[in-house]
């Protein structure tokens, strides 16, 4: 499974395997076909089964429905709400030296990207 936190630059990645939610490296975005292929490439690279989305506010549910449509993904796609999981991961970086790096590099996506993997493991 491979959970995806959307950004306008950023997307961030996390995986669970064997128990584990692993943050993954973010893709930053170029434009939305080369990050729908960066993507599908990353879900045939990890033999994903099921991608979850996490949607919040209209405007960018609008976006990602649209994106979804960019993808050759053919497994299963979930949606959870993904209110505050960003704030939640900035919290969690909080007190770390580097917060500003991950903030940039993506990092904090790929974080809130494992908050809503775990929102999706508790609901089902």
């Amino acid at each position: 499974m491979i959970a995806v936190d959307f950004g306008l630059k950023k997307i961030g990645i996390a995986q669970y395997i064997n128990g584990i939610i692993l943050p993954l490296t973010p893709i930053i975005r170029k434009n939305r076909n080369d990050a729908a292929k960066k993507l599908d490439d990353l879900l045939i690279a990890k033999n994903t089964k099921i991608l979850i989305i996490g949607i919040a506010n209209e405007e960018m549910q609008r976006r990602i429905k649209h994106f979804i449509t960019l993808l050759k993904f053919a497994g299963e796609i979930k949606f959870v709400d993904e209110t505050l999981s960003s704030k939640e991961a900035e919290e969690i970086l909080q007190d770390r030296n580097n917060s500003h790096i991950m903030r940039k590099n993506g990092t904090i996506d790929s974080i809130s990207a494992m908050i809503i993997m775990q929102r999706y493991l508790k609901s089902n």
